[in-house]
């Protein structure tokens, strides 16, 4: 008799790595050009070895570079690419969408998504996305979409656009895309869906005085998550990760890890028993979701925090 293998957590995971000498100062900011290679390097392969599949990146930064430098061979990773803003003009976010692939040594990516769907509501939104197409049609891309919050109007997007790929946040304390209906839709729409800002920017694991102004009117609601979560002998790390990774729609739950430590504790949290809990007595009221969705990241640490 044959069973098949159950899915590993490790298997819907994707991972963006940071550099932000606020998230990584020893790993990468500080360290020497060879050892910052290392450090991805040692972190990229944590990854393969767990069996994630997926990095998300960002034009910003060294990031590119660095993963280029680092790539483990054969790489099992397919990657996702964002662009650079509307503003820039569309040359401007093709080259750099090339630059991208060549920056990393990589012949194709798995999707360039649209860093602000905003930009796709615009006057130049059709031209943007024509020009995405063509990419994807040349086979520089498998797939094409955009990143997107609840104020984008999403749903719509997709309809309009028909995307590959969306990503959008969702975590335990800003449930409304999935309270409302938006995954649903999304996926109705035939787009995959990748979870994004799954601890909440850090503001998990912030104590109250690291709270962004925006948030610090929330800190008593914050607190009593918290205490519902050590209640129910879950850190918010493990209680995250299983919220997100319970999402019926998501095909991937993306997460920004600093380091190969940081990626190992990411995966324990993963792998732990799903807890029976109810998520929605979790979740913020509407205005405390709004402000924490307009909020800068906290770039906690997560090693901290676990």
């Amino acid at each position: 008799m044959r069973f098949d293998a159950l899915p590993s957590p490790a298997d819907r995971l994707a991972i963006a790595a940071v550099t932000e000498p606020e998230r990584a100062p020893d790993a990468f900011m500080t360290a020497p050009v060879g050892a910052r290679e290392d450090a991805m390097r040692h972190l990229l392969q944590t990854a393969a070895d767990a069996g994630v599949g997926v990095v998300a990146t960002r034009p910003e930064g060294d990031v590119e570079r660095l993963l280029g430098q680092a790539w483990p061979f054969p790489s099992p990773f397919r990657v996702t690419v964002r662009t650079v803003a509307l503003a820039d003009g569309l040359d401007r976010i093709e080259a750099r969408a090339r630059r991208s692939l060549e920056r990393m040594g990589l012949p194709r990516g798995e999707a360039l998504l649209v860093s602000n769907a905003a930009d796709l509501a615009g006057a130049e939104g059709r031209a943007l996305w024509d020009r995405l197409k063509s990419l994807k049609d040349r086979g520089l891309f498998r797939k094409i979409g955009f990143c997107a919050t609840l104020d984008d109007g999403p749903a719509l997007l997709a309809r309009r656009l028909e995307p590959d790929l969306v990503q959008i946040p969702c975590n335990l304390l800003d449930q409304r895309a999935a309270t409302e209906g938006v995954l649903a839709e999304l996926k109705a729409a035939g787009a995959e869906i990748h979870i994004a800002h799954v601890f909440a920017q850090g503001v998990l694991f912030a104590a109250g005085e690291s709270l962004p102004p925006e948030l610090a009117g929330h800190a008593l609601a914050l607190s009593r998550v918290r205490r519902r979560l050590a209640e129910s002998r879950l850190d918010p790390m493990q209680a995250a990760l299983a919220f997100a990774l319970n999402l019926p729609e998501a095909s991937a739950v993306v997460a920004s890890v600093a380091s190969a430590a940081e990626l190992r504790a990411v995966l324990a949290a993963a792998h732990a028993p799903a807890p029976a809990i109810d998520w929605s007595a979790l979740a913020l009221e509407t205005p405390a979701a709004r402000s924490l969705g307009q909020a800068a990241d906290i770039r906690y640490r997560i090693n901290s925090a676990a």
